[in-house]
């Protein structure tokens, strides 16, 4: 007679720690999937793909010398890599602050514009 109850016992527990462990595993395939940490991956910015097509828009002519600029020319990437930090600071200062840029115009670059200088530094200056 115990001999009948443990193992109904036992069977009770295998099906159990059976149970527990294919919902351990399904949480852990569902959270744990590669697939979605490379679909949420974002690739980064570059010079030649994302921000020198916004510096050749917004600041000519005077920084493209194509477009008759003679100031430091930044459709050239490594006058934009040096000078990244300074170039920021510039376009976030107000149309009324010394030094603002783009220099010609009366309003501040809208924050999308601004936010490609600052993802593409945040994303390491990469080149191409």
């Amino acid at each position: 007679m115990k001999w009948i109850f443990l193992k109904l016992k036992n069977q009770k527990m295998r099906k159990h720690l059976l149970l527990t462990g294919f919902i351990m595993t399904a949480l852990f395939l569902t959270y744990c999937s590669s697939s979605k940490k490379a679909a949420k991956a974002v690739p980064k910015l570059t010079f030649a793909t994302n921000l020198k097509t916004v510096i050749e828009t917004n600041c000519t002519p005077c920084h493209i010398p194509s477009k008759g600029g003679n100031k430091k020319p930044f459709d050239v990437y490594a006058n934009v890599q040096t000078d990244i930090d300074e170039m920021i600071r510039r376009i976030d200062l107000n149309p009324t602050d010394k030094g603002f840029m783009p220099f010609k115009k009366k309003e501040k670059l809208n924050d999308s514009t601004i936010a490609i200088f600052k993802q593409w530094k945040a994303d390491g200056l990469l080149e191409n």
